[in-house]
């Protein structure tokens, strides 16, 4: 049985695969560094209800595959990760200094894949009930 997450108000069940790198694809997150992001992503999602389902801190990437509560927007997420983590980064490793001189750790942008169980056809399906109802436009949108 598929499981839902629950607040006050909504009943929702959404999930992102997010994928970022370093700035100039430089392989910086090994060892000490790739295990503090993992740590750091954590804090992240553990602050803001967010779970993570799985992930990998590669050399000059990250893959984070989450689940997280509809007051987020998937861009408020991968700027909290992004800059939490550069800042902390920055501050405790001072040798990414020497690559990272403008303080830019991470390249700018970010690639976002939704996933889930419903596809856009299920949708539809489910919608055609309501096409003969009498207040049913031409563009797919109806009144009730």
């Amino acid at each position: 049985m598929r499981s839902y997450r629950k607040s006050s108000h909504t009943v929702h069940d959404l999930k992102v695969h997010l994928i970022w790198v370093t700035k100039y694809r430089y392989a910086v997150l090994t060892k000490e560094v790739g295990y503090r992001t993992r740590e750091i992503i954590r804090q992240v999602c553990a602050q803001n209800d967010v779970q993570i389902i799985s992930g990998a801190v590669s050399k000059d990437h990250v893959h984070l595959y989450i689940s997280y509560p509809p007051k987020y927007s998937i861009s408020d997420l991968v700027k909290w990760f992004k800059g939490r983590s550069s800042r902390k980064l920055q501050e405790e490793f001072p040798q990414l200094g020497k690559r990272y001189w403008g303080r830019h750790f991470w390249a700018i942008g970010y690639a976002a894949f939704s996933s889930g169980h419903v596809t856009d056809e299920m949708i539809r399906e489910y919608l055609k009930h309501h096409e003969d109802h009498p207040n049913h436009q031409d563009d797919g949108f109806t009144v009730e």
